[in-house]
């Protein structure tokens, strides 16, 4: 067993949960990896360093254990793919992933690195069973401060060519700090969007939105595009989901969940435009130095349950708002997805 579950969770998924979820759902943003592809010295990630609290590795087999301890009602299938991190070997992150995908039976993404040309994007590709790409900001030249990071210094045209050229799926982190409202962001967004038809983009965690602050403008300058895809793994804002829904329409949205990042045990709240993460007490070690983690206290602590539970909830929380029909609701937790692998599947 991957990690244990509690009464407190049992009752969060009863109650809040199983009356709403369909029988089958996608999950769109999964990550599968082994603590022994760690490398012995690696540069710092440029990412948020929580995540990194929750668990040291993700074999297939705790991943499809997760989803037996948390639905226990739905069949989940998820779309892999490896950790995308500098400290990680990515040839063997790739591998097992294509492996695992093969063995199970699973759809799965490349994580690729921008020093690669358009050939050897292809032949990874192809050579892996892969749908598409999953590039990531940690791969970007060192040289880039972390802030003045651009979307092509890690997902670079040649890239975006052969995605075009081949019709595959690409899960995208947008970097900056500003995140979602970033003008650089949207600008290349929108590029992406009208330059390469044939890419099938996802925008990762809703653009990084997690407070309603990380939205500015977006929605109404990204009100006009027709393709590009949002899912909401790692998010538990319900207002910026139903932001979302409201703009984009339920046929744009996509389950992901982040997995297994998502089976910490939290709250998220947001503090002056910052997002937190209230966790028990103890649980993920010392957090005095995170800007993003604050333990509650004891009692608070154990009423505290999955991260996912949260984010599930929050998408609940939004579709009721914009009134979803279960048929809605089924397209963005299933059918939104299973239509994206079949079509990426068959390019």
């Amino acid at each position: 067993m991957p990690f244990p579950v509690s009464d407190v969770d049992r009752t969060f998924y009863a109650e809040r949960l199983a009356d709403f979820l369909p029988r089958r759902m996608i999950d769109v943003h999964t990550h599968v990896w082994l603590k022994r592809f760690q490398k012995e010295s690696a540069p710092e990630a440029r990412g948020a360093k929580w995540p990194a609290r929750v668990a040291a590795e993700n074999s297939i087999e705790d991943l499809l254990d997760s989803y037996r301890l948390l639905f226990p009602q739905q069949e989940v299938t998820p779309l892999i793919f490896g950790f995308p991190s500098r400290s990680i070997d990515l040839e063997q992150t790739n591998a097992y992933t294509g492996q695992a995908a093969l063995e199970q039976r699973l759809p799965g993404l490349l994580v690729t690195t921008p020093e690669w040309t358009a050939e050897e994007v292809v032949r990874r590709v192809r050579e892996g069973g892969f749908l598409g790409l999953k590039p990531y900001l940690d791969f970007a030249p060192a040289d880039i401060p972390s802030n003045d990071i651009t979307i092509y210094d890690f997902l670079p045209p040649q890239h975006l060519e052969a995605a075009d050229a081949h019709g595959w799926i690409v899960m995208l982190h947008i970097p900056r700090a500003q995140r979602l409202k970033d003008p650089l962001n949207l600008q290349q967004m929108l590029e992406i969007e009208r330059g390469y038809p044939n890419v099938r983009l996802i925008i990762a965690h809703i653009g990084r939105a997690y407070c309603l602050e990380d939205v500015g403008d977006a929605f109404d300058v990204l009100r006009g595009t027709e393709r590009m895809l949002f899912d909401f793994s790692a998010n538990t804002n319900g207002q910026v989901i139903e932001w979302a829904l409201r703009t984009f329409g339920p046929r744009r949205l996509l389950f992901g969940s982040d997995l297994p990042i998502v089976r910490m045990r939290m709250r998220r709240f947001c503090q002056q435009g910052v997002y937190i993460n209230l966790v028990p007490p103890g649980l993920y070690g010392d957090v005095s130095d995170d800007p993003h983690m604050r333990e509650a206290n004891p009692e608070e602590g154990e009423q505290l349950s999955f991260f996912l539970y949260e984010e599930l909830f929050a998408f609940r929380c939004a579709a009721e708002a914009v009134e979803l029909g279960p048929g809605d609701v089924e397209d963005v937790l299933y059918y939104n997805a299973a239509r994206l692998i079949a079509a990426a599947g068959s390019s």
